[in-house]
């Protein structure tokens, strides 16, 4: 029915997917939305969840579905995502993905029958790398994103989203908020490596997730004056390269006063990008974090004033614009405490990551598993979880699922 469960020291899954996508600049993957790589990651999913003998569809927003037995309401369904960050790691999504349709082969050779319909969903565009909106899958399917937004979104290369769903044989009139989609979920599981150091202090394979932080994405905009870099005077220029290169530093600051928050400045681009050219217009991208929503919200706050000022200090200005928001997410208290009964006592623990399962959180019940991640690195070529936890984790949903089902 599928491989055996282990090969070459990593969860057979991982392994038959471990060429897919590899960055020689980056090192890691980069896997991106209705790009080769993902397309093949989603021919590998079909060809493995075929073999288990599980059903497969695409739905209206690009996300694709594996039926064990007959579709219907109220299913379990379990899964994450296939695709990352630009020069990601191997753990990061497929591990939830991998560990699902293991989970089910475990259950289907033990003689096990679900009671319930079952389905293993792998979301598109969790990670937002190609079209700049995190968990846009789950998003559209929830209504949370509008679709006409969505539509417009534009890559890197000034592909939309309307013309690469096209391309792939998605029709972009249908995107959007699936309500038959979402009335199909009695509850969605999602297993995930741990982003972060929590069960190496706890000394557990495993845990229940708690919550996640709110979070977002803000795009902010520096613009100044073009100019020569060798004809013009140190005391002439308006450089939003300068402008912007403070801000960094205030962005830091600003989260260092405000107690558990954390901002990150992760992508840059200058324009026109010449190394002998003073730049006028720079664009980075602000990744702001915290506990509760108002703390989150104050934080951007005080960044935008110091960006501000930052800015005025060069001769520039700034114009700070929000991507994407997700607010705190307290996970379901009864789904969690009885993952937490089925699987002996597992601790809990909140999360800084953005999840598919957050998103979902608003409109049914939602849980997660994490895997221990032993150097806590993640999103980087270094990120790492050891056979026998993965192993651990693909148990630990099993249990969960024999349980639910």
């Amino acid at each position: 029915m599928t491989a055996p469960a282990t090969a070459h020291g990593l969860l057979s899954g991982l392994d038959e997917i471990a060429d897919i996508g590899r960055d020689a600049r980056r090192g890691g993957y980069s896997r991106h939305l209705w790009q080769p790589a993902d397309l093949e990651l989603r021919d590998w999913f079909t060809g493995r969840a075929v073999r288990l003998g599980l059903d497969v569809e695409i739905d209206r927003n690009g996300n694709t579905w594996a039926w064990w037995g007959p579709r219907g309401d109220d299913a379990i369904v379990v899964g994450s995502h296939l695709d990352s960050v630009p020069g990601g790691g191997a753990y990061d999504g497929p591990l939830g993905v991998v560990s699902a349709l293991e989970a089910i082969y475990r259950l289907q050779a033990s003689g096990f029958r679900p009671a319930r319909p079952c389905a293993v969903l792998v979301f598109a565009e969790e990670e937002g790398s190609r079209f700049g909106i995190a968990c846009l899958g789950s998003r559209l399917m929830t209504g949370a994103l509008d679709a006409g937004r969505a539509r417009a979104l534009v890559d890197a290369d000034g592909i939309s989203l309307e013309a690469a769903a096209s391309a792939a044989g998605i029709d972009p009139a249908g995107l959007g908020e699936d309500r038959a989609a979402l009335a199909r979920i009695g509850l969605f599981l999602e297993l995930h490596v741990e982003q972060g150091r929590g069960l190496i202090d706890l000394g557990s394979p495993v845990a229940v997730a708690s919550s996640i932080l709110a979070h977002g994405r803000w795009r902010i905009t520096f613009t100044g004056e073009g100019n020569h870099a060798g004809a013009t005077r140190m005391t002439d220029r308006r450089d939003p390269m300068l402008a912007a290169a403070r801000s960094m530093l205030a962005v830091r600051d600003a989260a260092v006063a405000s107690t558990g928050s954390r901002a990150t400045i992760g992508r840059i681009e200058a324009v026109p990008g010449g190394t002998n050219v003073i730049s006028s217009q720079v664009t980075v991208w602000l990744d702001a974090r915290a506990a509760e929503d108002a703390a989150a919200q104050d934080l951007v706050t005080e960044i935008t004033a110091r960006v501000s000022a930052a800015a005025a200090a060069e001769g520039c200005t700034a114009v700070v614009a929000e991507e994407s928001w997700s607010g705190a997410v307290a996970f379901d208290e009864a789904l969690r405490d009885r993952l937490v009964h089925s699987l002996h006592g597992v601790p809990t623990l909140p999360t800084g990551a953005g999840h598919d399962a957050g998103v979902l959180s608003s409109r049914l019940p939602t849980a997660m598993i994490f895997v221990r991640n032993p150097t806590g690195v993640s999103h980087s070529p270094e990120e790492f979880a050891t056979l026998d936890d993965c192993l651990a984790g693909v148990a630990a949903l099993e249990q969960v699922l024999r349980e639910l089902l």
